[in-house]
């Protein structure tokens, strides 16, 4: 389809260039874009349900930034800037771009659609040096800069009588060079434009239809877009008898292996069609499956619908998961239980406990042990000996138990997470834990053995004074004999010597008596005193520590439900 072109077809050079040529007996003219009147064009519309999976998107990427590298989240990015940029502008419009190998005939096929010579054919390679583009309707200036293909290469087919009617307008067809060029820079423009663009026409010819670089690079990256693409085998006039339909069968094997749903019986999925530019065999076919497609006016919603499944499917493994995940209940219980044992709660029960005990026998004990006790016990602490005593041995392992719990309840609140997930829950386990050692020493000092005198019971003043009975009445048998031995009282062996076997017995049998009534209140005491250090040690990991892991876990499932969003969960 070459063309000669003429001084005398050029207007002002602003307005329009004239190509007198027939193709199936028509005259055409092509006119510069350029001088296209401005109109005002709806924008894209898209529908909720493609809104509602860009706003969890953009929502995600933004509760991501800290979390992934930029890298990651980059595609997904992209895929929101191109979204609002293809919504601000035409709703009427469709761009569709042709693309193939060098020597494939898109260039020719191009032209056999727009039914004039505009792109240029021939046998010099590459014969595309530059993207060409041809609206069928005004309106689509702003679609065409953004692909950025400067005013001198944008054309449009002369209007005719019953123009309004045509079946390819609002079409805006892209002939891009060719994908396999030795030029970078032709290469450079296929792979923008089509990622800019609402469908693909993938011109293959029978020599080249398997080859792997264009199923490698282009159509299997592009499997997703199956509902916006378009494959035509071209060149099938060198087919002798059934060749063309065997290459046809082995096209959609190939675009079957590539992951490309075909549009068969009805099905969404890529439309696969044999022709001939050359001789206009299946161009009609084409023609009327373009201009069906066209008139939808769901490419552009559906393009980006399938770049948001892209970008999701590359995202998944950083937010999916098939494990449940989170602190479970007992696993929380467990590292309270570990730093109660770094602080010590059991032993600081137990030496509460001991305290209260030797408390209640110091009140209620016969006054010859307790003068006795009080000999042995002079110059050491009433309390905390035991503390006093381990207190060096156990500095060294209350640290390491810290550390132990930590890594266990990290271990355990990232078990199942994505990778980045996992490692900023540990991270901040690992923040919190410093200084915690030093916070439970100090908490240990303050809510530990209690100091001074543990409280007295109402029950302790009756046994005082029961004690102090006894002791009186050992006493007066003693006086009592002293006077019978002195001659001053009158004999009589029996009454002192009783009040002093009542003394001398009933001391300590009170004494007993109260320390088997002291078991159960000073166990209590004990408790109470490891209840709150337990209590102490579990506030102070749970502030420092699981506060944190539980805030890391509350952004996680955050962002996999806006991934769901995203995937389209239950759509």
């Amino acid at each position: 389809m070459d063309h000669t072109d003429s001084t005398d077809a050029w207007d002002d050079g602003l307005i329009a260039r004239r190509v007198n040529e027939t193709v199936g007996g028509d005259e055409y003219v092509v006119m510069d874009s350029r001088a296209a009147t401005p109109q005002t064009v709806a924008p894209l519309v898209y529908d909720s349900g493609l809104r509602s999976r860009l706003e969890a998107l953009r929502e995600l990427v933004g509760l991501s930034r800290t979390r992934l590298d930029s890298r990651t989240l980059a595609r997904a990015g992209r895929v929101l800037d191109e979204a609002s940029a293809r919504r601000r502008l035409s709703g009427q419009h469709t761009v569709v771009a042709i693309a193939g190998a060098t020597g494939s005939g898109k260039s020719q096929l191009f032209n056999a659609l727009a039914g004039v010579a505009i792109s240029e054919t021939g046998l010099r390679r590459p014969t595309t040096a530059a993207p060409i583009a041809c609206s069928w309707s005004d309106g689509a200036a702003n679609l065409i800069e953004r692909l950025g293909i400067p005013p001198r290469l944008r054309r449009r087919p002369l209007p005719t009588a019953g123009d309004a009617e045509s079946p390819l307008r609002g079409l805006v067809l892209i002939d891009l060079p060719d994908h396999d060029s030795a030029v970078v820079q032709h290469r450079e423009h296929v792979d923008r434009i089509l990622g800019l663009v609402d469908a693909v026409i993938w011109v293959v010819d029978p020599e080249k239809y398997a080859d792997a670089v264009l199923h490698e690079r282009y159509l299997r990256p592009m499997a997703a877009h199956a509902e916006v693409m378009f494959v035509v085998l071209n060149q099938v006039d060198r087919l002798p008898g059934e060749a063309a339909e065997q290459v046809l069968d082995d096209l959609r094997r190939l675009l079957d292996e590539d992951g490309i749903a075909l549009g068969e019986f009805g099905e969404p999925g890529t439309t696969v069609l044999a022709l001939s530019a050359l001789t206009g065999e299946g161009v009609g076919e084409l023609r009327e499956s373009l201009g069906q497609f066209v008139a939808e006016r769901t490419a552009p919603a559906r393009r980006i619908s399938a770049d948001v499944d892209i970008a999701a499917a590359r995202l998944r493994p950083v937010y999916a998961t098939r494990r449940r995940t989170g602190l479970s209940e007992q696993a929380r219980e467990e590292f309270s239980d570990r730093l109660a044992d770094a602080v010590g709660a059991t032993a600081a029960g137990e030496a509460a406990e001991r305290a209260w005990l030797r408390n209640a026998n110091r009140a209620c004990g016969t006054p010859w042990l307790r003068l006795w006790r009080w000999y042995q016990d002079r110059g050491e602490p009433t309390t905390g000996r035991l503390a006093g005593r381990t207190q060096a041995d156990e500095e060294a392992t209350a640290r390491q138990r810290v550390e132990t719990a930590v890594r266990m309840v990290a271990d355990r609140a990232s078990a199942g997470l994505p990778a980045p997930w996992a490692q900023a829950v540990r991270e901040a386990a690992a923040r919190g834990s410093q200084g915690l050692p030093e916070a439970l020493d100090e908490l240990s000092v303050r809510a530990g053995v209690p100091t001074g005198r543990p409280p007295r019971p109402g029950w302790w003043p009756m046994a005082v004074l029961a004690q102090a009975s006894m002791t009186i009445l050992q006493f007066l048998g003693g006086l009592w004999l002293l006077g019978q031995i002195l001659q001053i009282m009158s004999p009589n062996l029996g009454v002192p010597v009783l009040l002093m076997i009542i003394g001398i017995v009933g001391g300590p049998l009170i004494e007993w008596s109260c320390r088997m009534a002291a078991r159960g209140p000073a166990r209590r005491y004990g408790l109470e005193a490891e209840r709150r250090l337990r209590e102490a040690a579990a506030g102070c990991g749970r502030a420092r520590v699981l506060d944190p892991v539980a805030a890391e876990l509350l952004r996680y499932r955050e962002v996999r439900e806006q991934y769901g969003r995203v995937v389209g969960v239950g759509r």
